[in-house]
């Protein structure tokens, strides 16, 4: 607080605060020396810590110009592969596709001649089994016919020994049919 009050007091001494323009009171000329020697006695020191300085600069700016260009240089084989890449995986799909199509083909052809074969089998177990009841019903027929006739045959001719030789006859004419 004393340094305070002692700054008031001289400035209301000397009435106000001002520029002194006296070089010798005011140091100036110290100064200007003293940057004179320092940069004549320094400029050797100065000079070298500035040159290093510069070239550690131009180097960095070098090795970052360095990895720039390494960097461009990797991008552009990354953006080649990845072309590629697209390419493989067009074709990829392409031959998926294709894969697919054919894996449906073959099925769908498979599948029709397993329905082909399962209808001629079924066409064929029909046929057979018609067959059979064709030959079944005819063998009734028959044999109703060979009843019928037997018991006529009995009552028209009276004694076996007539009837037996015309069934026989009967028979006989029958059986190429039968076979």
């Amino acid at each position: 607080m004393e340094n305070f009050t002692q700054i008031f007091t001289l400035l209301a001494k000397h009435e106000g605060i001002g520029l002194n323009l006296d070089i010798l009171e005011t140091g100036v000329l110290n100064i200007i020396t003293l940057i004179g020697i320092l940069i004549y006695t320094g400029r050797d020191f100065l000079g070298s810590i500035l040159q290093e300085r510069k070239d550690t600069i131009v180097k960095s700016v070098q090795d970052a110009e360095d990895r720039l260009s390494e960097a461009n240089r990797r991008l552009s084989e990354a953006q080649k592969q990845l072309s590629q890449a697209h390419v493989v995986i067009s074709e990829i799909r392409n031959e998926t596709v294709t894969a697919k199509t054919n894996l449906l083909k073959s099925d769908a052809n498979l599948t029709k001649k397993e329905l082909t074969s399962r209808f001629n089998r079924a066409i064929a177990a029909f046929r057979s089994k018609e067959r059979i009841i064709f030959l079944e019903v005819k063998q009734q027929i028959i044999s109703l016919v060979l009843k019928r006739s037997a018991m006529q045959a009995k009552e028209t001719f009276g004694s076996e020994k007539r009837a037996s030789t015309l069934i026989d006859e009967t028979i006989q004419k029958l059986k190429g049919d039968l076979l």
